[in-house]
């Protein structure tokens, strides 16, 4: 009997099977990475819709904080229910307020729009009072080998008031990182992505337009974060516009003289504005008015309107945002968010819907019976949230724990995290 001759491989369909094994071992070396990657920066692609954003390496969910017998942390009680996780919040502040430094680059003419704030007042009061704030901050480091994030400390707001032209602000804003980049070695480290930027006004996030990698990769602070002209909510940080100083006190524990339903009164500057307009000025139980409230019939009677109602309306206007939102919070009258593609001040840390009625634009046509469908308990509930998270959404010179500053650097510490060299 003749042996059998083993079968013989040939070379090319050695080198097939050497490139399908290579090509198999590289799937699974890449999907393994990704895996164990995105499960350990706890990326908020994996977490569940609306869940809160937490970048922290050390704590990793709410049952690492819970003691070994069960007993809850007393000073966990000074947060309430507003936050989406209190103990997360605590931990991670109480970790931000000793650890966390920033480095301001010093280039620039303080005089023209470098450094210093145009002013505290005004509806873009938020941009210069987060100039001052720092400079009186703990956060500022000389040196820059200690720092978490890097500032560039250039002000729209200033450069507005100036009379300056968008195009021209685009090219200043330009020609001020251009300058950075060729001194020191820290943005080339990151292309951008341990820097931030600073503004209020709108026409700030349009002056970035020249700098791709700081749209892209820098964190963008703004007054105006709709996320559908190029907001990045996970990077970016939306920066609560506070039309300070406020006319009159703060109001709260006042549910009983709040008998007006809803308020609005403002000018027709958004198409969501002119439907509500539209549908709800001639209503008996919405004060609703397609104007400014004129002068002439009392002193600060808008601002004495807030303090009447339970429901106060906030429609976008040319952008999403709203100084109006803020002064609902500080008069007491729970804000009606009225406004597409807005992510709200501190939507990661505070749960919304706690202390405000968040709706789409399309709800406008059944604002009303939306409204009456809150009962009074909800709306007590509503209103004391209301009155808890008010320092949240007050800046003050000098910062005190938990202001409108400290909760913008609390949300930068967060985004620290995300990439570091």
């Amino acid at each position: 009997m003749s042996a059998v001759k083993p079968q013989q491989t040939s070379p090319s369909a050695a080198v097939f099977t050497l490139r399908g094994s290579l090509l198999t071992l590289s799937i699974i070396t890449i999907v393994s990475f990704t895996y164990i990657s995105f499960k350990f920066l706890n990326f908020p692609s994996l977490q569940s819709p609306g869940s809160p954003l937490t970048f922290n390496f050390k704590v990793k969910n709410e049952a690492d904080l819970v003691p070994a017998d069960g007993s809850a942390d007393a000073s966990d009680n000074e947060y309430g229910n507003v936050f989406h996780s209190p103990k997360v919040f605590r931990l991670n502040y109480e970790e931000m307020e000793t650890r966390f430094k920033v480095y301001m680059y010093s280039e620039g003419d303080p005089n023209t729009y470098y450094q210093t704030p145009r002013k505290l007042t005004g509806k873009y009061a938020s941009e210069g009072f987060f100039f001052q704030n720092l400079r009186e901050s703990n956060y500022v480091t000389d040196d820059p080998n200690l720092a978490d994030l890097f500032f560039i400390p250039i002000s729209c707001h200033k450069m507005r008031g100036k009379g300056i032209s968008y195009e021209n602000m685009t090219i200043i804003v330009q020609n001020y990182v251009d300058t950075l980049i060729s001194k020191y070695p820290y943005w080339n480290r990151t292309l951008g992505a341990d820097h931030f930027f600073v503004t209020c006004h709108d026409v700030g996030v349009r002056a970035t337009e020249g700098l791709p990698n700081l749209i892209k990769n820098s964190i963008r602070v703004v007054c105006s974060p709709s996320y559908d002209v190029g907001f990045i909510p996970h990077k970016d940080v939306a920066l609560p516009q506070v039309l300070q100083p406020f006319a009159l006190p703060a109001g709260g524990n006042d549910v009983e003289n709040r008998t007006i339903l809803g308020f609005w009164a403002g000018h027709r500057n958004s198409k969501i504005r002119v439907v509500l307009a539209r549908v709800w000025e001639n209503d008996t139980e919405l004060d609703i008015s397609n104007n400014r409230i004129n002068r002439a019939t009392g002193h600060l009677e808008y601002q004495r309107r807030f303090y009447k109602t339970k429901f106060c309306i906030c429609p976008g206007g040319s952008q999403v945002n709203s100084a109006r939102i803020t002064d609902s919070i500080h008069y007491g009258c729970i804000p009606v968010i009225l406004s597409d593609f807005y992510d709200l001040p501190f939507n990661d840390i505070l749960d919304w819907r706690k202390f405000a009625v968040v709706l789409r634009e399309r709800d406008v046509y059944q604002l009303k019976q939306i409204l009456k469908n809150i009962t009074q308990e909800e709306f007590v509930t509503l209103h004391n949230n209301l009155v808890e998270v008010q320092k949240h959404f007050q800046w003050n010179s000098p910062p005190v724990k938990q202001d409108s500053f400290h909760m913008v650097m609390y949300e930068l510490w967060l985004r620290h995290y995300v990439i570091k060299y």
